[in-house]
C-alpha cells in the first residue's frame, strides 16, 4: 500500500500541474478581441533603386587671373556671400597702365593727323587716299587703346555671379599669373544632385520627376541632364537632377536618388498593420480565431501600403492597427 501511494502522489501532482498550466495559458490568451482585418495582396508596382549622389550647385567657378601681376588687395573670406560683379582681388601691374597711356597718346596723334588730312583734302591739297590712310591709322590706334584698357581692367577680379566664396588661394604679395586660380565660388540658389547611374538601370526622359532622399526629407526633383554614354571603368552614366527651390539641401551633401527600375509584383499590406518592437517589424495574422504574431521584412512604402518581402503569404488576413495589449495566441473576432 505504501508503494501504491508513492506512485499515485506524483501522478496527482502532475495532473494538477497540467491543469494549472492549461488554465494559465487560457488566462494569458485573454478575452476575445474584436479586430479589423485586411488581406495581404499581390500588386504590380513600380520599383526604384537608391543611387548615391552628391549635391552640387549649378553655378560654380574656379576664378583665375587673366594677366600677370602682384596681388595688391583681397576681400576673400571663405563662407562669405558676395554679389555679382563685386570686386574681390586687385592686381598691381604698372606695365599695363603704361601701355594704356602709350596707346592713348598714339590715338591722340592719329586723331590730329586725320583732322589735318581731312582739312587738306577739302582744300584740294591732299588726296583722298591719304585721308583714308590717316583714318585707318586712327582706327588702329583706337583699337590699341581699347585693348590696353581691357588688359588693365583685368587687374580688377570680380565675382562672376552671386554666391559664396568656397576657396581662397592667394594672399596680398603673391604673384598672380594667367591660369592660376585665385578663389573658388559657388552659387547658393540653384542646386543639383549629381549621381552615377548604373547602366543596368533604364534611361529617363529629360524633365522626368525623380525622388531624392535628403537627411530627413524626400523631395521631388527634375532630371536636367543624362549622359548617353557609360563610363568604361565604372559602367555608370552621369545624371544631374535639379532640386526644387527652397529644398533643405547644402552643397556637398550626400543624398540618395530613387531611380526607376523594372516593375515587379510584390506582396503589400496596409501600413497600419505593421508594428515595431525594437528593431523587429511584425504583423498579427488571424488564424483559427486566434492572433498569430509574424516577424516580417518590409520594403518600400507606396501611399498607404507597404511592401512585405518575407514572413507573410498572399491572402492571409492581417490585423489593422493592432492594440498594444494584443498578444500572440489571443482569441480574436474579425469585425466587419
Amino acid at each position: 500500500m505504501k508503494f501504491l501511494r508513492s506512485l499515485l502522489l506524483p501522478a496527482a501532482l502532475l495532473a494538477g500541474g497540467c491543469h494549472r498550466s492549461a488554465e494559465s495559458a487560457a488566462a494569458d490568451a485573454g478575452p476575445v478581441l474584436r479586430v479589423r482585418v485586411a488581406a495581404a495582396v499581390l500588386a504590380r508596382s513600380a520599383q526604384t533603386q537608391a543611387v548615391p549622389g552628391t549635391i552640387r550647385p549649378f553655378a560654380r567657378a574656379l576664378v583665375a587671373a587673366k594677366v600677370t601681376g602682384t596681388v595688391a588687395t583681397t576681400r576673400l573670406v571663405v563662407g562669405r556671400a558676395v554679389a555679382a560683379g563685386e570686386e574681390l582681388v586687385t592686381l598691381q601691374a604698372g606695365e599695363l597702365a603704361a601701355r594704356l597711356e602709350q596707346a592713348r597718346a598714339a590715338l591722340a596723334q592719329a586723331d590730329r593727323e586725320f583732322e589735318r588730312e581731312r582739312s587738306l583734302e577739302s582744300q584740294g591739297v591732299s588726296t583722298t587716299d591719304a585721308l583714308r590712310a590717316a583714318d585707318d591709322r586712327r582706327r588702329q590706334a583706337r583699337a590699341a587703346a581699347e585693348e590696353a584698357e581691357a588688359m588693365l581692367a583685368y587687374t580688377r577680379v570680380t565675382a562672376p555671379f552671386a554666391g559664396v566664396v568656397t576657396g581662397e588661394f592667394v594672399k596680398p604679395g603673391d604673384l598672380a599669373t594667367p591660369g592660376r586660380a585665385l578663389f573658388s565660388l559657388e552659387g547658393a540658389d540653384h542646386l543639383r544632385a549629381e549621381v552615377a547611374v548604373p547602366e543596368s538601370l533604364g534611361p529617363l526622359a529629360i524633365g522626368a520627376p525623380v525622388a531624392i532622399e535628403l537627411d530627413d526629407a524626400v523631395v521631388t526633383g527634375t532630371l536636367a541632364e543624362l549622359s548617353p554614354a557609360a563610363d568604361s571603368a565604372t559602367r555608370t552614366r552621369l545624371a544631374e537632377v535639379d532640386l526644387p527651390n527652397q529644398a533643405p539641401a547644402r552643397s556637398g551633401q550626400f543624398v540618395r536618388v530613387r531611380w526607376p527600375a523594372a516593375d515587379d509584383t510584390t506582396l503589400t499590406v496596409p501600413a497600419t498593420a505593421l508594428s515595431q518592437l525594437g528593431q523587429m517589424e511584425r504583423v498579427f495574422v488571424v488564424a483559427g480565431g486566434h492572433a498569430q504574431l509574424r516577424l516580417v521584412k518590409t520594403g518600400a512604402r507606396v501611399a498607404d501600403r507597404i511592401q512585405v518581402v518575407s514572413g507573410l503569404d498572399a491572402g492571409e488576413p492581417v490585423i489593422l492597427a493592432p492594440p498594444a495589449t494584443l498578444r500572440d495566441g489571443q482569441a480574436v473576432e474579425s469585425a466587419p
